[in-house]
């Protein structure tokens, strides 16, 4: 039996299609639920779109593209800041829904709506500084000047686990930069891309600027987008391996693609750390979501001078946890999005204490209706344990024990993964030398979280590519045009 959302988050969300400015029903794909992972059961139905809905959204921002590109910076920017105010404003609203419909707990949510409506801010303030340059060609024959255009119809995906901060990552730049956008959210977090989405047209955002189109077959509806040839722009968050997908999808049109993919962070805690800032980090770096984040750490590198002390108190530190709805005030870490997820991390579990690592704590889903798992620690898990390879995406920490920084860097990437590492030490040369040897975008020294709206976020190797974030991400969804002249 569905939910009353409105009653239970305080937020009127909209559940059809945004298409033009329009809320529509869709083209036959019927309803789909939408489900609590804590309870299991459905809180509401949302429209399905099909790849006709899909089409008739890249009209919709095909038609609404020449307007939006046109429209002052200025003014772009003051629709973006308006989003900001309204979305700070009903920040509990939107908080309360991202936790019924992703299970994380009230806290996490808190703090991603903070987050996400940073974004809109930042780039409202980016609309205004799109730069070019103008130069002299060395030979003196001509000028060099250099300007920026909007790359043009955007395809967005995000992904489940933070609904809202993904979609304002992408959504902010996109329009600060004059493109329109169809946004197509995870299956299983519609309601938060449609509450942003009704944001930003309350906001003053042009009817068809922004489209969404959630549904229940992904794979059909984005690759319906990207064979048009009137999208130029494919934006994607999500797995590695989808992404090599939609990669190989993109070269029939030569469609510039900005992936975040997948991660295998290593959480480096040297002899001489600070254990007390590497349990903290630890805490959040593992822990925040529920360890269901790309940045998460995924496998703990621990000095074996320092190791059986860290490992007992980073196991004391998740024992504390509270485990439980996210909607609960209390509790610290809510389920995993849903039972596919559980069941591999479950797996994992058992494959890491199969190849000789020790349950220290957890080990277990508890015994009640959701899709929990309890914060795990497991030690002694040897470099080559499969948990070590893989993203764990769940409250999972394996201990493998080091004693020479030459064999952990080379086991720190040993990782078709480059996306971030985390690096605890109170050598500073030793600090920024590691930092610089890691094969990832982005590293945390002494500090458990890297992400932030003014920094350019993402990886290397098969982690992605292009950068969210900062002004590097508004220039993802600009072209750079030459212009040769003289006088």
């Amino acid at each position: 039996m569905s939910t009353d959302v409105a009653a239970l988050t305080g937020l009127d969300v909209p559940t059809g299609l945004l298409i033009g400015g329009e809320w529509t029903g869709g083209k036959g794909g019927g309803r789909m639920p939408v489900v609590d992972p804590a309870t299991e059961a459905a809180l509401t139905e949302v429209a399905n779109a099909t790849e006709d809905d899909a089409l008739e959204a890249v009209s919709a921002a095909h038609a609404a593209l020449p307007g939006w590109a046109a429209t002052p910076p200025r003014q772009r920017a003051e629709c973006l800041r308006r989003a900001f105010d309204l979305m700070t404003q009903r920040g509990e609203q939107i908080a309360r829904l991202m936790s019924a419909e992703n299970g994380k707990s009230l806290r996490d949510a808190r703090a991603e709506t903070t987050y996400a409506a940073e974004f809109l801010r930042w780039y409202a303030e980016e609309a205004v500084r799109i730069d070019g340059n103008l130069t002299v060609a060395p030979a003196g024959a001509n000028k060099v000047l250099v300007t920026r255009q909007p790359v043009g119809v955007s395809v967005l995906v995000t992904p489940w686990n933070f609904p809202a901060a993904m979609a304002t990552r992408k959504l902010g730049p996109a329009l600060a930069a004059g493109c329109s956008v169809v946004l197509k959210p995870a299956s299983e977090t519609p309601l938060t891309a449609l509450a942003v989405a009704g944001l930003l047209e309350e906001a003053g955002v042009p009817a068809g600027v922004v489209n969404v189109v959630q549904t229940s077959r992904p794979g059909p509806v984005v690759g319906a987008m990207m064979a048009d040839p009137r999208v130029r722009k494919l934006s994607f968050t999500g797995s590695t391996e989808v992404g090599r997908i939609l990669l190989r999808q993109a070269a029939g049109t030569v469609l510039s693609c900005s992936m975040e993919l997948g991660g295998n962070a290593p959480f480096i805690v040297f002899d001489d750390a600070d254990l007390d800032a590497a349990i903290a980090g630890a805490l959040i770096a593992k822990m925040r979501n529920g360890g269901e984040a790309c940045t998460a750490a995924n496998r703990f590198y621990v000095h074996e001078a320092v190791a059986a002390e860290y490992t007992a108190r980073l196991a004391d530190a998740f024992g504390k946890l509270t485990v439980g709805p996210g909607l609960e005030e209390g509790t610290d870490v809510g389920p995993l999005v849903n039972e596919d997820t559980r069941r591999k991390v479950s797996g994992l579990v058992t494959g890491a204490a199969d190849d000789g690592g020790q349950v220290v704590l957890g080990g277990r889903a508890p015994d009640r209706r959701g899709y929990f798992y309890q914060p795990t620690v497991i030690d002694q898990v040897p470099a080559s344990a499969r948990i070590a390879a893989t993203e764990i995406f769940g409250p999972v920490a394996p201990i493998i024990r080091f004693s020479d920084e030459a064999q952990l860097l080379q086991w720190a990437n040993a990782s078709e993964y480059g996306l971030v590492c985390y690096v605890y030490t109170n050598d500073l040369r030793r600090g920024l030398r590691v930092s610089e040897a890691l094969e990832t975008g982005m590293v945390g020294l002494n500090r458990g979280l890297v992400s932030d709206p003014a920094a350019p976020f993402g990886g290397v190797k098969q982690s992605g590519l292009g950068r969210e974030g900062g002004h590097d991400g508004l220039l993802e969804f600009m072209e750079t045009k030459y212009i040769a002249t003289e006088w």
